[in-house]
């Protein structure tokens, strides 16, 4: 038997697209799940640090998402930005995919990034 993965179990692999997001909850905090161009998945804050818009709806290249609000661009490994008008990081977190489960940890940021805060 196998070790079950930290976090919440948020959707399975082939729910998400090639160069596509998923905007999900997890205890109202808003998190992208994301298929970049290699097919890697990732956890991402789903507010763009710039401004208050999801980033689930932007374009994805490579292994970065692009703000479809100001263009911002994130890296999808570290959340930093690549492209003003944002200069704070969005978090990522911690996501293990098992069997074709995906688990998210958000108490897991990887990245250093500011973590979000649940009552």
């Amino acid at each position: 038997m196998t070790d079950q993965p930290k976090g919440e179990l948020v959707c399975n692999a082939s729910e998400i697209q090639l160069k596509q997001a998923l905007r999900i909850l997890i205890d109202d905090y808003p998190v992208a799940i994301v298929k970049d161009s290699m097919g890697e998945i990732h956890a991402i804050g789903d507010t763009c640090s710039h401004a208050d818009i999801s980033l689930s709806e932007g374009e994805i290249e490579g292994c970065k998402i692009e703000c479809w609000g100001h263009g911002s661009q994130f890296d999808l490994r570290s959340g930093q930005p690549l492209q003003l008008p944002a200069y704070d990081p969005v978090p990522v977190f911690a996501v293990a995919v098992h069997g074709d489960d995906v688990y998210v940890d958000v108490t897991n940021v990887v990245n250093g990034a500011e973590a979000p805060t649940f009552s």
